[in-house]
């Protein structure tokens, strides 16, 4: 719906977003292994990670999908902690049903490194322009997916997204690498059951 509002600039809101990632990342240690790998294996439920670590804030000018040379890359501390990822998932014996990623090699990469090469989809893709909203069509695709996934016991998918998704998705904040264990509510909007970080 159009809003009469000025559109609010980026930069401000990622510093709102960003004022709440330190108190995220704590508060992640008390859930994450005990209730995250219950919920995780009676299934229901989505693993919605932000990327792993990829220094700086946006992409460089001119950046094209598809070309990771154009884009914001994984560091190797990013890279560590998406295998560090994969390697918490295939101790504990749990194995996603499905493996989806934004279209941002940053993503793509976190994927890769953690499970397998990743399905694309454009609905988990980092929203463009400011300010930096994602659109209301993906949000209903995301929505629909959360609520197909909701309903499929002993089964759970993972997907590879961006901070600004989960925080119009689910209303949260997000540390890179972290992940909410997500449900759709009996409105169908994304509830946050508990979160997962795990360390590189």
């Amino acid at each position: 719906m159009p809003s009469s509002q000025p559109p609010e600039p980026r930069v401000a809101r990622r510093a709102v977003l960003g004022a709440g990632l330190a108190f995220a990342s704590l508060r992640s240690w008390a859930a994450q292994d005990a209730n995250a790998e219950t919920l995780l294996r009676k299934g229901g439920v989505v693993a919605a990670f932000r990327h792993s670590l990829a220094p700086g804030t946006f992409d460089p000018p001119g950046f094209r999908l598809g070309d990771c040379s154009t884009q914001r890359n994984l560091s190797e501390e990013g890279r560590a902690q998406a295998r560090s990822v994969g390697a918490w998932f295939q101790q504990r014996n749990l194995q996603p049903s499905k493996v989806l990623s934004s279209p941002w090699c940053r993503c793509v990469d976190s994927a890769t490194l953690a499970f397998v090469p990743p399905e694309v989809w454009a609905a988990l893709g980092s929203p463009r322009g400011s300010p930096e909203t994602t659109s209301a069509a993906h949000l209903h695709e995301l929505r629909a997916a959360l609520a197909v996934a909701s309903s499929r016991p002993n089964r759970f998918e993972v997907w590879f997204t961006h901070m600004f998704v989960l925080s119009d998705l689910a209303n949260a904040n997000t540390s890179s690498g972290e992940a909410l264990i997500l449900r759709a509510n009996p409105s169908g909007k994304a509830e946050v059951l508990a979160r997962l970080a795990i360390p590189a």
